[in-house]
């Protein structure tokens, strides 16, 4: 059996995997470099909002899983930063913001007309992995947050330049998620380090985190395919615009 590595080990081998995050895949590159069309852009809030969506439900999944009270008390503030409360509207309203700034209406994101069989099928595998998995597993798979800042900073940083069309007032999400993404971040990574021990375990964590990587890239697959390169099946798809 192979050595256990050591923490600061396993943590850098946890950060290498960001090579495999969604910021690195075309459609994302073409959309950070200024090069997406507006129904790319709106094609892609519009599916995201999916995808946040099942954020505090896969958080749910979480605490439903889990015997700790100290972990719990810490975890449930991910669902209140995206389902907000009083005096706090919450990432889902701020993402329908966006989507309002990129010329969608409230109405046709919450019916989800436009998610694509794709993205949906992906994001039902998540919560259906968290409801499934241990507690522990789960949280190990939120650590895609350890490369979340960088890709909101790049948004706030070049959109205005890149997309003038775009309210300004939409970016909200972006600026409220760079600092709630690094203290989850320190939360989700104390556990899977202080959880996965020995050498199967952490290669086990790697697997886990790899998973969710693969979640985040196969929405944009589907996305390319629709609003790129117009491909079969997705080709014909209603447009995201009026």
């Amino acid at each position: 059996m192979s050595k256990a590595w050591s923490r600061e080990e396993f943590e850098a081998k946890l950060r290498a995997k960001g090579r495999f995050y969604h910021i690195h895949h075309p459609y994302h590159v073409t959309m950070n470099t200024g090069k997406s069309t507006p129904e790319q852009i709106r094609g892609w809030v519009a599916n995201r909002f999916y995808y946040q969506t099942t954020i505090p439900v896969k958080d749910a999944a979480i605490l439903a899983n889990c015997n700790e009270r100290d972990v719990r008390r810490e975890w449930i503030q991910r669902i209140l930063d995206h389902d907000g409360y009083a005096g706090e509207e919450g990432g889902i309203e701020a993402w329908l913001r966006l989507a309002e700034a990129v010329g969608l209406s409230r109405e046709e994101v919450l019916s989800e007309e436009h998610v694509l069989p794709g993205v949906r099928f992906a994001c039902d595998a998540y919560i259906n992995f968290a409801r499934r998995a241990s507690w522990q597993e789960a949280a190990c798979s939120s650590l895609t947050e350890l490369f979340a800042p960088e890709i909101h900073q790049r948004r706030l940083e070049n959109w205005p330049d890149h997309y003038p069309w775009i309210d300004a007032d939409g970016y909200s999400y972006f600026r409220k998620r760079l600092n709630e993404a690094r203290r989850d971040v320190e939360h989700g990574l104390n556990i899977t380090l202080d959880y996965f021990q020995t050498r199967e375990q952490q290669e086990h964590a790697l697997s886990i985190l790899q998973f969710k990587l693969n979640i985040l890239w196969t929405m944009l697959d589907a996305m390319q395919m629709a609003y790129e390169l117009n491909l079969p099946p997705f080709h014909s798809c209603k447009p995201v615009h009026k």
